[in-house]
């Protein structure tokens, strides 16, 4: 029998296999690697370890990794690699039979291998590199302080370089400039890039990278450095995360990562990007990488527990549907559950389009395909920014939400959901705090806005009042083109089947995130004036607007990508699918912010009533699919490991509980 005739056969096994083609996407061979590498007892999830065993097991199945191909696929092919940076990020984002794992591949291959690959010369990629892929350097990236976590520009930790010695002195000046929460330091990792201010010839050049050795090869801290463990966590305990001290260790001048920034022997600086400011963000740019593996990962970890929560909810049953002596109503049935659910279904849809959208564009601005100006740098920089803050938070609310929906059963170790809500919990304030990446992205948005805008004068608020497109601040994806032409056959304000029309639910999307971003500006604009502390004060003054200016505009590029993911679907029976999954994403958005779109007029009441309604029904509409849509993830059972979640042994949990429950 064919593929195509066991599809029509069996049409949701032939839609499963559609979307799961189409989520797979650009690197699908990737995700059957690491669905083929990480399988058997080795990667097995396992509850109840102790810190100390829980590290030794990640630490033996990174090893295993370092065999495969995986750790090669973001290194340079002269150092043994596969020059695929969107294969490092898929490969990564796949980790979720044990997010510590994923975490720790992060330190070792994205970190610390990637801040070598991106900040050092060509020497020192190939002097180090291939020790880093092959794990014979376990390594650490030490930049966050104590003192100064996202305020990377006032790192206190010295590096001094000394002409008559050939030397730099690394050293931490106090308790505030301490190395802290460093992944792969309290345990495995032999050397560490470090974040110091280099000075030479008495002058403070700023923040550049070391690689400094900080155990030999017995595992034993060297001298001068203090190595401590910051011990047990909430989550994500196979990571050895501590803390580094440095007392006047000598380095050579070769150490310093020198692709921005060299230091001759007599002590002369020089760089090819002789503003300094311009320099920093450009070496900074090195946590974009991070940012969107993140975000990545933390979908991941909303899918499982989604899948769990889904599986669970067809197979539990509770209370006897009417009319019927014996029939039970499985939880997937009822409309909480459904909308406990779905909508966080669409939305971890939604954000996986925009996430393969955001590694595409990454790794073709590395291979040259793509090549990105200042301003497509910066754009690529704040995108990966608000993706990483609104993929962690959907992740963490998702998670806990499934934990809740699966009740008792879903707080049992043994079926996964405490774990991943312990793990994904600090997603969202490692690579960049959330709240201060969003008002990164915010002051991005403010800028284009200034481009397009300039100083919003008189005749700039009569274009904007008379509805022009911030053509500034909207910027053009690839398929730009089909958004444009759907918003321009959107029906008019009033249209009856309007809610669920893509052109009309972009245009208001659109129109929302403009009319936040105009505000802000003007409010910015009003509160400003000469000096550095009054502009603080009205940002700080008007730091709600910013988060929702950022917040309204990733909803909006969200959108987008889905539309333009339903756009690649040529499946008829997927596609058909995925247009009601872009609906409920997109209508529980609105339904969310109904206030605001009630406030502002762009809803009137009846059309907000419309709106809840038309949610309910997209559940409702949704609930044969659940299970389909998210088997399509290929997250396989041995992955997932919760007894709830796994056909037979869900049923029989499920009647044992309901027993319970009876008697």
């Amino acid at each position: 029998m064919t593929d195509a005739e066991k599809a029509e056969q069996h049409p949701q096994e032939g839609t499963e296999q559609a979307l799961r083609a189409l989520l797979d996407g650009r690197w699908g061979r990737v995700r059957d690697a690491v669905r083929t590498h990480v399988r058997g007892e080795r990667f097995a999830p396992v509850a109840g370890l102790s810190v100390e065993e829980h590290r030794a097991r990640v630490a033996d199945q990174l090893a295993a990794l370092a065999r495969t191909e995986v750790p090669g696929y973001g290194f340079p092919a002269e150092v043994g690699g596969a020059d695929d940076l969107g294969a490092s990020c898929t490969a990564f984002e796949m980790l979720v039979a044990d997010m510590s794992l994923m975490v720790k591949v992060g330190v070792q291959w994205g970190l610390f291998g990637g801040a070598i690959h991106a900040l050092g010369s060509d020497g020192q990629r190939a002097e180090h590199l291939p020790g880093v892929i092959g794990l014979e350097v376990p390594g650490c990236f030490a930049m966050t302080e104590t003192g100064h976590g996202s305020d990377v520009q006032r790192l206190r930790t010295t590096a001094d370089y000394d002409p008559g010695s050939g030397m730099f002195t690394v050293h931490t000046p106090d308790e505030a400039a301490r190395k802290d929460y460093i992944g792969n330091a309290a345990r495995d990792g032999r050397a560490a890039v470090v974040f110091a201010r280099l000075r030479t010839r008495g002058e403070d050049h700023g923040v550049h990278a070391l690689l400094v050795p900080i155990r030999d090869a017995d595992g034993r801290p060297l001298p001068g450095v203090a190595i401590g463990d910051c011990g047990p966590k909430a989550g994500l305990n196979g990571v050895d995360n501590g803390r580094l001290t440095f007392d006047r260790v000598r380095v050579p001048r070769s150490a310093l990562l020198s692709r921005y920034g060299a230091v001759a022997e007599d002590g002369t600086y020089s760089s090819p990007i002789a503003d300094p400011s311009r320099r920093f963000f450009t070496m900074l740019g090195t946590l974009v990488r991070g940012r969107v593996s993140v975000a990545g990962g933390a979908g991941t970890a909303a899918k499982a527990a989604l899948a769990i929560a889904v599986r669970y909810g067809e197979a539990r049953r509770q209370f006897t549907r009417p009319g019927s002596a014996s029939e039970e109503v499985p939880l997937l049935d009822y409309r909480a559950y459904q909308r406990r659910l779905l909508p966080a279904l669409a939305r971890t849809y939604a954000l996986h389009f925009a996430q393969q959208e955001l590694v595409a564009s990454l790794h073709d601005a590395q291979t040259g395909e793509r090549p990105l100006d200042e301003h497509g740098r910066r754009e690529l920089e704040s995108r990966a920014a608000g993706l990483k803050a609104v993929a962690t938070w959907h992740a963490l609310d998702t998670v806990q939400d499934c934990r809740e929906a699966c009740g008792g059963a879903g707080y049992l170790a043994a079926n996964r959901l405490p774990q991943l809500r312990a793990d994904v919990d600090v997603f969202t304030t490692f690579e960049g705090d959330n709240t201060v990446l969003l008002q990164l992205l915010a002051k991005a948005l403010l800028t284009d806005y200034r481009d397009a805008f300039g100083d919003l004068d008189t005749a700039g608020m009569v274009r904007f009042a008379a509805g022009q497109v911030l053509e500034g601040v909207i910027e053009r994806t690839a398929a730009r083109s089909l958004i444009e032409r759907l918003v321009s056959a959107a029906p008019g304000r009033g249209d009856a089947d309007e809610l669920r029309d893509r052109g009309w639910q972009l245009r208001l999307l659109e129109d929302r995130e403009e009319h936040t971003v105009a505000g802000l500006a003007r409010r910015l604009r009003r509160a400003g004036g000469g000096d550095g502390r009054s502009a603080f004060d009205a940002f700080n003054q008007a730091q709600d607007h910013l988060l929702r200016a950022a917040r309204v505009h990733v909803d909006r590029v969200v959108l987008e990508a889905f539309v333009a993911g339903i756009d690649r679907c040529s499946d008829a029976g997927a596609r058909r699918l995925l247009e009601k999954v872009c609906d409920l994403y997109v209508l529980s958005v609105v339904e969310e912010d109904r206030a605001w779109f009630l406030e502002h007029e762009r809803l009137s009441g009846t059309r907000a009533k419309a709106v809840v309604k038309a949610v309910d029904e997209l559940c409702a509409d949704l609930r044969p699919h659940a299970r389909t849509l998210v088997d399509a993830f290929g997250l396989p059972d041995e992955w997932l490991a919760a007894p709830i979640a796994l056909g037979a042994e869900a049923e029989r949990q499920a009647a044992q509980i309901n027993a319970e429950s009876d008697s």
